[in-house]
């Protein structure tokens, strides 16, 4: 990692870890005195110790609400795109990402209903689909049930590629999974391209890119925004990806606090404009496996509608997080 990754993600995150620990670590020994009927140490004043269990108790109201309320609500973002390279027709792309699937389930009973209902052209996962091997029947109920007008697509990320390697994640669901594949799509006699490729084919990823005609409006799937940097002479026009989680735990004003990506917070979460092409890092569905807490906070789980139109329509985007352009470098 880069020193300035270090400095952006790391130290912060330290910084908030070790002040919970010491936030909690007084309360449980203000909590012990009190049992023992022992005096608080002399720096622990009566103001001090008010504000303590204030901070106590705003740090379990937001414990809570990261674990039993915010991984189980959903936001759906929708974003307009328009293109010189369309006429007279619209696509309507509706990407999920990280989905992190644990033996016990949280989104996948309710989330193809909410993807369905949104009536997608093309559906997308841009990686990460299990957490635990047990979870692998949930995973294939879950996109088998989910509904694509002209196709489902998916893309392997770090996760599925590190620990489940040999696993068809997407056997029967009706996902066609992309590894380095480039594909012409059509909808009302208006052709678009798709790309997708695998995590472990990032650096081989030129030989799937070039094959897109640049005439054609070209959306890239990537796990995350490692290839951001290379795609300046491209046709790619929409790049989709995750990975990030949105941080999973973000700050108010401050954002991520970890986003395990080699851009740091450049590109933490939502939509960014990079010379001729989008980047939408999706925050995903899931959480981190393994022994990371099962908590999400000011990032909540997303589904990501894009309506790719004409020239002549109006861009918006209704969501929370802001559209930034990147310099040109």
């Amino acid at each position: 990692m880069t020193l300035r990754y270090f400095l952006v993600c790391k130290i912060p995150a330290f910084f908030f870890v070790s002040a919970a620990v010491c936030i909690f670590g007084l309360e449980i020994l203000l909590l012990t005195c009190r049992l023992r009927r022992l005096s608080p140490p002399r720096f622990l004043t009566r103001r001090r110790i008010l504000l303590l269990h204030l901070l106590t108790l705003i740090g379990l109201l937001c414990l809570l609400w990261g674990t039993f309320v915010e991984p189980y609500r959903i936001q759906t973002t929708f974003i307009t795109i328009p293109t010189p390279k369309l006429h007279g027709t619209s696509i309507r792309i509706v990407q999920i990402s990280d989905l992190h699937c644990d033996r016990k389930p949280r989104l996948e009973p309710r989330l193809p209903d909410a993807v369905n209902r949104l009536n997608p052209d093309v559906v997308v996962f841009t990686g990460d689909a299990l957490n635990d091997i047990r979870a692998l029947p949930l995973l294939y109920r879950t996109l088998s049930a989910i509904r694509a007008t002209l196709g489902k697509f998916a893309v392997r990320g770090n996760v599925d590629n590190r620990l489940f390697p040999g696993v068809p994640l997407f056997e029967n669901t009706g996902f066609v999974e992309l590894s380095m594949d480039a594909l012409i799509l059509e909808k009302d006699g208006q052709s678009f391209g798709l790309c997708g490729i695998d995590h472990a084919e990032g650096r081989r990823s030129w030989e799937a890119v070039r094959q897109l005609r640049p005439d054609l409006f070209n959306i890239l799937l990537f796990h995350n925004t490692d290839l951001v940097d290379y795609l300046e002479k491209t046709p790619v026009d929409l790049y989709l990806c995750g990975h990030t989680h949105g941080g999973q735990i973000a700050l108010p004003l401050w954002g991520a606090l970890v986003t395990q990506s080699l851009h740091g917070k450049t590109y933490e979460a939502g939509l960014y404009r990079k010379d001729r092409f989008y980047i939408y890092v999706n925050r995903g569905l899931g959480m981190t496996g393994g022994w990371a807490p099962r908590i999400r906070f000011l990032a909540p789980p997303e589904i990501t509608v894009f309506d790719i139109v004409p020239q002549n329509a109006t861009p918006s985007l209704k969501t929370s997080e802001p559209i930034r352009e990147e310099p040109a470098p």
